[in-house]
This record gives C-alpha cells, sequence and structure tokens, in this order.
C-alpha cells in the first residue's frame, strides 16, 4: 500500500460533539445550579456524575480526586433573547462576569455575548446571533 493510501486509511474526520465534561468540586450543589437555575434537562445520574441534555450534547459534570483549574474552557448556550436571559439570570443571583456587548457584525446577524460563572467558577456564556434586515457596513 503507497504511503498516501496508508494516510488516507488512517485519517480520522471528527465532527460532532457527543458530550462535554466539566469538574465541579460539589455535585449536588452543580447539579441544582445546572438543572433549576438554568433550566438544563437533567438525564440521570451515576455515581459521582450527573448527566444533562443541551440540545444534541450531553452535559455530564463530575467531581475529582486532583484539584483542578476551572479556566480555559468555556460553555456558550445559544439563546434567542440573551437581554431576557442575562436579566433573568442576574435577577436568579447568578455571578455575571460580563453584560451583555456586540462582538461581531456578520453579514446577516450581529454576534452578542454575556459571560458568568457557575458555582464552581466554570465559565459559562449566553450567545445570541441576532438577525438584520440591513446588512452590516462594508459587507460585514
Amino acid at each position: 500500500m503507497s504511503a498516501a493510501a496508508e494516510n488516507e486509511k488512517q485519517s480520522v474526520h471528527l465532527s460532532e460533539i457527543g458530550q462535554i465534561a466539566l469538574t465541579v468540586q460539589d455535585l449536588q450543589r452543580a447539579k441544582d445550579f445546572y438543572q433549576n437555575t438554568l433550566g438544563i434537562q437533567l438525564l440521570f445520574e451515576a455515581g459521582a456524575m450527573a448527566f444533562f441534555q443541551c440540545g444534541t450534547i450531553r452535559l455530564m459534570l463530575g467531581t475529582s480526586e486532583k484539584p483542578v483549574s476551572n479556566e480555559g474552557t468555556i460553555l456558550y448556550f445559544r439563546v434567542d433573547d440573551i437581554h431576557g436571559a442575562h436579566s433573568a439570570l442576574k435577577d436568579r443571583g447568578v455571578p455575571i462576569v460580563q453584560e451583555p456587548h456586540l462582538v461581531a457584525r456578520m453579514k446577516s446577524h450581529d454576534l452578542w455575548l454575556s459571560f458568568f460563572k457557575d458555582p464552581d467558577g466554570n465559565a459559562l456564556a449566553l450567545m445570541s446571533e441576532i438577525g438584520r434586515t440591513q446588512p452590516a457596513e462594508n459587507g460585514q
């Protein structure tokens, strides 16, 4: 077999994320936050893990015996009304890191983000792609 054919045989084409895991310190507290504060559907619990359904992706929360850093990973939750979702989270006492703000003007929509934290300090964000009737300046 040629080297090119061997490389093609060994190539990997990943495209869909099936599950994301976040490490938490207190599983009950985290489960309550994700289920009751954020309104994410709890699927099941298994040992020191809780599994939630986020659209087509499963979110696993679990504890770890080793200390871990909660920085570097951000989960972005798509919402239609970023200002309404932000206000609801703020009213529930969720620690807001950054208010809703315009990040990018695209050809057909504006991208807005707002950042907040879970009880363990994991970074989370609201993401909203707001459609426009008028094209952005400079074709963007």
